[in-house]
């Protein structure tokens, strides 16, 4: 039979006062989040519905691209994924699209979601290789012009093959390794010390403050240098960024066809972000030049030194696989022996397989950095069936599509352009790319045109997008990430930093898109 609730004074704990719940509901909200960003996502998800029957699904539709922009724009708030997912669900609610549409959304995106949840894993399992191959760069080169073209040509040619945020991961993984190594020599403890908090400077002995300073503005430098890198090369390929394969896929190019396509543009910027890059150091400009220390340079030779020694046959062996494995990755991408994502969960397969990597939990840690991702990718991709469902972009298109047809590129490339410095690039890619996909589909443009459009807009997205750490997700990666408060990368200072490659970048793409596509 039901039990009744006791009222008595004793069980009175069990009762919990309404402004209790609502000061718990308002703690957990976002948890971390400041005060004002939740109510300004619960003002959003307040007058969506009262939008929508005032002043109808177009006004409501316009107005909810912009709170996800916002969303995206205030990625350091909060993981946009949260948020935008609240205001993806709510589109649903009140009708501005339908699940079955954003189902076919993601249907059709299919192959960059099986990218992003198994070629970035299978990049996790090669990071011993890269950071072999990166610690030898900052050791053996003495220049730092030199130094500065390596990090970034490097980064540039595995962003071409892999994917940008691990290639930015395993940067960011040699600089937080050395900079630990230093700051504990300089903390007076010796590099093999445990439990070491890198965080802090007050055990910084006096006479090591100045190079620790002077390492952490070379650090940055080469940090920002490897960044940009990421997008000089990954705007070259169909597998440097999530949006190139989604435009590949629409366009119907395969890997050699979209390199080919992206060529005359690219590799232009290419030649001026590398003679940027070695400009900024000459000149010392923007927080470029810093030098590395003579005696941080001791100390990060002699760690290397020991790290080389105490590699076992074991560990040889297994970057010999890695090596074998990158090589059967690049031919399986230039002759497009299958689907990009399931290249990436060969590369999985053989790398564990051969190295010994048999425990689920070490398997499940590779897919950690790519599935938070994946999943706003699933987000972008309602948010895209609203403007799909309710035509929002098509007077924009109309416009730029009525302009004469040599005008037509550089306008795709100013548009994209200017909305992936404040948003996600993928996000942007996504929109524009379906809206002249349809256009297509009408009969208003001819596949010729539809293809230069589409190197406009990849481009677009992925040059002047390097302005804020907003349109690259490389960049917000960088900046999010555990060495930047150590060497004091802040917001304001990747954005100055990166001012001059934006500029470079931009012009020379757009000039490259006005006249020679």
């Amino acid at each position: 039979m039901p039990v009744a609730l006791s009222l008595s004074p004793d069980h009175s704990e069990d009762f919990v006062m309404p402004n209790s719940v609502i000061s718990g509901f308002t703690h957990n909200f976002l948890g971390k989040a400041p005060v004002w960003y939740k109510q300004v996502i619960l003002l959003f998800l307040a007058i969506n519905p009262i939008s929508f029957y005032v002043f109808g699904p177009g006004v409501t539709g316009w107005l909810l691209i912009a709170e996800f922009i916002f969303t995206l724009a205030m990625a350091l708030k909060c993981y946009p994924l949260l948020p935008g997912g609240l205001l993806a669900v709510e589109a649903l609610l009140i009708g501005l699209t339908t699940p079955d549409a954003v189902y076919m959304e993601v249907l059709t995106n299919f192959p960059v979601i099986l990218l992003l949840m198994f070629m970035v894993a299978g990049i996790y399992f090669m990071k011993e290789l890269l950071l072999v191959t990166f610690t030898q760069i900052l050791v053996g080169v003495r220049s730092k012009s030199a130094l500065s073209l390596l990090f970034c040509g490097a980064a540039a040619l595995l962003s071409a093959f892999l994917d940008a945020l691990t290639v930015t991961a395993v940067i960011i993984s040699v600089a937080v390794g050395f900079f630990s190594v230093y700051h504990k020599v300089a903390s007076g403890k010796g590099y093999q010390h445990k439990d070491h908090n890198a965080n802090s400077d007050d055990d910084v002995i006096e006479l090591h403050r100045e190079d620790l300073e002077n390492f952490r503005a070379f650090l940055r430098s080469l940090l920002m240098h490897g960044a940009i890198g990421t997008a000089l090369g990954g705007v070259a390929t169909m597998v440097g960024e999530p949006q190139n394969l989604l435009i590949a896929k629409v366009v119907g190019w395969d890997f050699a066809s979209f390199f080919m396509h992206m060529a005359p543009v690219s590799i232009p910027v290419l030649f001026a972000g590398l003679t940027t890059c070695w400009l900024l150091e000459k000149l010392r400009w923007f927080g470029y030049g810093g030098r590395l220390p003579k005696p941080v340079r001791r100390v990060l030779e002699e760690f290397a030194d020991n790290e080389r020694n105490k590699r076992t046959k074991a560990d040889q062996a297994a970057l010999w696989i890695q090596a074998l494995a990158a090589l059967i990755l690049v031919v399986g991408l230039a002759f497009h022996l299958a689907e990009v994502g399931l290249i990436g969960l060969l590369v999985i397969i053989l790398i564990t397989s051969f190295t010994g990597i048999t425990d689920e939990h070490q398997i499940g840690k590779a897919f950690q950095e790519s599935l938070p991702f994946t999943s706003l990718l699933v987000v972008f991709f309602a948010i895209v069936a609203v403007i799909h469902e309710q035509h929002l972009f098509k007077p924009i298109i109309e416009y730029v599509l009525s302009l004469p047809m040599e005008q037509q590129p550089g306008m795709f490339f100013i548009a994209n352009g200017l909305l992936s410095m404040i948003s996600d690039n993928v996000f942007v890619a996504t929109v524009y790319i379906s809206e002249i996909k349809q256009a297509l589909d009408a009969g208003s443009i001819s596949y010729d045109h539809f293809q230069t459009l589409a190197i406009a807009i990849n481009t677009g997205t992925n040059l002047p997008s390097v302005a804020t750490p907003n349109g690259q997700a490389a960049f917000l990666f960088l900046l999010t990430s555990a060495i930047a408060p150590l060497v004091r990368l802040s917001y304001g200072r990747m954005v100055i930093m990166a001012f001059p490659y934006t500029i470079v970048m931009g012009a020379v793409g757009l000039f490259m898109v006005i006249n020679h596509i």
